[in-house]
């Protein structure tokens, strides 16, 4: 593959998620009582810092693989983030069974984005990014 064309899809990979992840931080932050109360539902504790601290790491970590600033650890913490989502919110092996098709696909679906996480933490932000620019220390 030419540098071209990997830069070309690490950016595309970088605003891909971004845009899955952007949003819903957004949506977080301009219905955060509805944010609470689904994570409420859920049975977690501390419901309202729960909610601070997703809508902090959607929000900060797509911001920061937009412009491909550190990328690892970006993509490490929101593959962490999304792990965690899955196995509250999607437990397929614990919901009735006329749930159990709809919750596994969902709860795979998060775990393929870890997969493209995972990926795009060991690839690096590629040539298109702000630590391209950044001479190392």
């Amino acid at each position: 593959m030419t540098k071209q064309l990997n830069s070309s899809l690490l950016f595309l990979s970088r605003f891909l998620f971004t845009a899955l992840f952007l949003p819903a931080g957004i949506g977080k932050l301009t219905d955060f009582s509805g944010t609470v109360a689904y994570i409420e539902s859920a049975g977690m504790p501390l419901a309202a810092l729960d909610a601070v601290v997703a809508m902090l790491v959607e929000i900060l970590c797509a911001l920061a693989l937009l412009l491909g600033f550190r990328t690892p650890l970006a993509s490490m913490i929101l593959a962490l983030f999304t792990f965690m989502a899955a196995v509250v919110f999607h437990p397929y092996w614990a919901v009735a069974p006329d749930q159990l098709v709809v919750t596994q696909q969902l709860f795979f679906k998060n775990m393929a984005i870890i997969g493209g996480l995972f990926a795009l933490a060991a690839s690096g932000p590629g040539a298109w990014a702000i630590a391209a620019r950044t001479p190392p220390r």
